[in-house]
């Protein structure tokens, strides 16, 4: 199958003189959004060959701690749904959201 189509989605980091990330903008024109702000990012990339994982996970040093903690819950919620989306597996994506809401009863994110 040809590729009928292409999409691009590009991350810009500024490093402070140590390489350390001060700010993360991104952009994906057709998703409408141009050299927006973030305070973090997590990218994984499967390579098929080695049959490993690639990451690159990023965040400013101005991100705040419980900013952080409720990126990493709403991050692990979402790998539930795309888990349960990609294997049709219910019972472990079931599993995988239980575990959500243990980390976020241990980390108090539903005090807030």
């Amino acid at each position: 199958m040809a590729v009928a189509h292409t999409s691009k989605i590009e991350f810009n980091v500024g490093l402070d003189e140590n390489k350390v990330p001060e700010k993360l903008n991104w952009t994906a024109e057709e998703g409408g959004i141009s050299n927006e702000e973030a305070k973090a990012l997590m990218i994984s990339v499967w390579d098929s060959k080695a049959k490993d994982t690639l990451r690159m996970d990023l965040w400013t040093k101005d991100m705040p701690i419980d900013e952080m903690k409720q990126f990493f819950h709403q991050t692990l919620v979402s790998m539930a749904g795309t888990f349960e989306r990609a294997t049709n597996d219910e019972k472990m994506s079931a599993t995988m959201r239980d575990f959500c809401d243990y980390f976020a009863e241990k980390l108090e994110l539903n005090k807030k």
